[in-house]
């Protein structure tokens, strides 16, 4: 197993760190409804929990019954 020859300092340590806290969110369009979400998240629009562009619940359809 590899080590270090040196220490790295706690600044270098702390940089590495934060890059992936640097970028902003990603949103993405929706193909089926247009709206603008999360990456990898489902979402919801007009009572229904879209996933990938399909729906997956449908809360009208629950009140109803």
């Amino acid at each position: 197993m590899a080590h270090p020859k040196r220490r790295q300092s706690k600044q270098r340590q702390r940089k590495r760190r934060t890059h992936y806290k640097a970028a902003s969110q990603q949103l993405t369009q929706c193909p089926t409804t247009g709206e603008f979400h999360l990456t990898h998240r489902a979402y919801w629009h007009e009572e229904k929990l879209y996933w990938k562009g399909q729906v997956v619940i449908d809360k009208t359809e629950i009140a109803e019954a």
